[in-house]
């Protein structure tokens, strides 16, 4: 036997079968589990190459390989379908609602003297200036006018 050859019980083929067959289920984990069963080496005599595989549930092998090792240090099916917590948090929003609200005010006022107009990259400029944030990029301060839209022009 290969030591990252998957073999299958009887009972977990039919828990992935009927996880495959029945209610609704994310497309990730849909693949996971036909990905299992795909990679099933026991009770067939000829069982699909990898490169089928990758072509049948649309995966690279690398990804295929992931599945299987993921599979292979789970101790549980539900624990392989399960989507894992994140190692590390979240980072938290740089533009607070205290921060939006400055600079669209900032948006709405007169522009800097020489300037027919605020830009964002003066906006986000503006705002680590006046000690608003520590650093922005215009890229963050056009995604808040445009979800609040607010025009420049």
């Amino acid at each position: 036997m290969e030591s990252n050859a998957i073999y299958l019980s009887e009972e977990e083929r039919k828990e992935f079968t009927e996880y495959t067959k029945s209610g609704v289920h994310s497309a990730m984990k849909m693949r996971r589990a036909r990905t299992i069963l795909l990679l099933d080496r026991s009770n067939t005599k000829e069982h699909l190459r990898i490169g089928r595989i990758c072509e049948a549930v649309g995966l690279s092998r690398q990804g295929l390989n992931e599945i299987r090792k993921e599979f292979l240090e789970a101790s549980s099916i539900e624990e392989f379908l399960k989507r894992k917590k994140r190692e590390t948090p979240p980072n938290p929003p740089k533009i607070t609602g205290d921060i939006e609200a400055h600079i669209i005010a900032l948006a709405c006022s007169e522009p800097p003297q020489g300037c027919a107009r605020w830009t964002v990259r003066l906006l986000a400029n503006k705002a680590i200036e006046l000690s608003y944030v520590d650093n922005l990029s215009h890229t963050a301060v056009n995604q808040l006018l445009k979800k609040r839209n607010i025009s420049l022009i």
